[in-house]
């Protein structure tokens, strides 16, 4: 289990404990944190799951694969620390992660 803290775009803060294999996004949906719509049930076929990953945890959550890459081409304001929540899978090694959440998921 990983503390994954969720930050909307206004600054609230959403400290939760995600279960192991989950992914980041489902952590989001369990714990109803507002600002992840998540609209394709994570199957990487939408972008409304869109978060920007904190400096310091972008090497241990990976990069994104050519299929979220494209996806990611449907967000808004991508930077290079965006990623798709649901491709984000929750494991010990996560714990402590800040995820920031855009202005909008559409």
């Amino acid at each position: 289990m990983a503390k994954i803290t969720y930050i909307e775009h206004g600054g609230t803060e959403h400290a939760v404990d995600v279960r192991n294999g989950l992914s980041v996004m489902e952590g989001a949906i369990k714990n109803n944190v507002p600002g992840i719509d998540a609209d394709c049930g994570g199957a990487c076929a939408c972008a409304t799951c869109h978060v920007y990953v904190d400096e310091a945890w972008r090497e241990k959550t990976g990069s994104a694969s050519a299929m979220e890459e494209s996806m990611l081409d449907f967000a808004q304001n991508v930077e290079p620390n965006s990623r798709l929540s649901c491709q984000i899978r929750v494991t010990d090694a996560l714990d402590g992660l800040i995820v920031r959440l855009p202005e909008d998921q559409h």
